[in-house]
């Protein structure tokens, strides 16, 4: 039995030197300002309703950690008094509460809830015909150049120095479910692909992914945002390219969670992921065993680059 239950990912936390680059590659990346920026913090958004997505704050280059949401507000009362943390008011747009907790392996893990939506940007799509239905007819599809249209924040990966202890931590805290455990030829399990417990409401294949530490030294391994569509992927893949930032790994299809993916590099080192066509799953789908080419191969695409896990 957990302490609560989350239900979905809210927002990435790095910290930088030089906030100013970090703007730029990010508003290149497909992010748009949030609007209440200064010197010492950068919040940025997507299209979707969350207020923002990506916050970086002046500093050291590291990773600090992420948000997630509660249920309710009455839930995040419970997490603050099992884990004897303070709730305190939230001085960001969209208002709200937090309670801030450290994981086993130093990761800060802000739980969020009352929040108010933001105006969502998103428009509307431009209709995709397909050998079985033909929904756009008439009507020429032209894509504008200029960044993806990054609408949400789907999931981030950590690299663990106790797989089994941060599951347990997580698990017991927050009510999450498995979607796939990955194992190695001699059977141990070295990572796991974790989605919300939201019951008949289908989420995410994985919004969080924590895998074994080669060397037992914890650290962050990359966030992933969700594009509109494909051609929004592919469009802000050029433009990326064009504006010569540090291209990783795709474009391609994963197999566990399906993604369509492209990853990229911050100007700070970060991996940071455009993805769409994900994988729903509600609670009755259970999880599965998989081995580690079902982690690191795609459906289709490039090979994953040495060194990329």
């Amino acid at each position: 039995m957990s302490i609560i239950k989350v239900i979905d990912i809210a927002y990435v936390r790095f910290s930088a030197p030089d906030l100013d680059r970090m703007r730029a590659f990010l508003l290149d990346f497909g992010l748009r300002e949030s609007g209440d920026n200064s010197p010492d913090i950068l919040r940025m958004r997507g299209s979707g309703d969350a207020p923002f997505i990506h916050v970086t704050e002046k500093g050291e280059s590291t990773f600090r950690g992420i948000g997630l949401y509660a249920e309710s507000l009455e839930a995040l009362d419970d997490i603050a008094i099992a884990a004897g943390a303070e709730k305190r008011p939230i001085d960001a747009p969209g208002g709200g509460w937090m309670v801030r907790l450290v994981d086993p392996d130093g990761f800060e893990v802000d739980v969020v809830a009352g929040q108010a939506r933001a105006a969502q940007l998103v428009p509307d799509p431009t209709p995709w015909n397909d050998a079985r239905e033909h929904r756009r007819t008439g009507l020429p599809k032209r894509l504008p150049p200029g960044p993806s249209n990054v609408v949400r924040l789907g999931h981030a990966v950590m690299l663990v120095a106790d797989l089994a202890q941060s599951w347990r931590w997580w698990s017991e805290h927050f009510g999450l479910l498995v979607s796939d455990e990955v194992r190695d030829p001699d059977g141990q399990s070295i990572a796991l692909f974790i989605r919300c417990d939201r019951g008949s409401i289908p989420t995410d294949h994985h919004t969080l992914n924590f895998a074994q530490a080669p060397a037992g030294v914890a650290q962050f391994h990359h966030a992933a945002f969700e594009v509109a569509d494909l051609d929004s992927l592919m469009t802000g893949h050029d433009h990326l390219a064009g504006a010569g930032h540090g291209h990783m790994w795709g474009v391609g299809r994963h197999i566990l969670g399906s993604q369509v993916f492209d990853y990229w590099q911050d100007p700070f080192g970060n991996k940071i992921e455009h993805w769409t066509d994900g994988d729903l799953l509600s609670a009755e789908a259970g999880s599965s065993v998989q081995d580690i080419a079902a982690m690191i191969g795609g459906q289709w695409g490039p090979a994953i680059p040495e060194g990329f896990v």
